[in-house]
């Protein structure tokens, strides 16, 4: 269980995962919107995303060829997580960083 919650909780999958709840995006597209990860990072990302059949890859017959990403069956079952977790992060954001901001500047540290 560890390896596959390693993966979804990785620094970038679950980012790349949400994107794509969206609909398929191609890779520059997401790499336009996946703010701070590089073109190598987002192409380790997506290849593992790949083998673990949870993303789908498509080339598209375009000159000079393009490539076409989408979630597969398996991971729209995990939508309902992902958003869970997306609105938490959402709703609560504001007082995890005042909560950073307290324990930064503790004088007892």
């Amino acid at each position: 269980m560890r390896d596959i919650l390693d993966r979804i909780g990785d620094a970038w999958s679950l980012l790349v995962i949400f994107e794509l709840q969206k609909g398929p995006c191609r890779f520059n597209a997401l790499s336009r919107v996946i703010t701070g990860i590089s073109k190598r990072m987002l192409t380790v990302t997506l290849r593992n995303l790949e083998r673990d059949g949870l993303v789908s890859r498509q080339v598209l017959p375009t000159s000079p060829p393009q490539v076409s990403y989408a979630l597969t069956p398996l991971a729209k079952t995990l939508q309902t997580a992902i958003t869970a977790l997306s609105d938490w992060a959402t709703n609560h954001q504001a007082q995890i960083n005042i909560n950073r901001h307290t324990y930064d500047t503790r004088s007892d540290m």
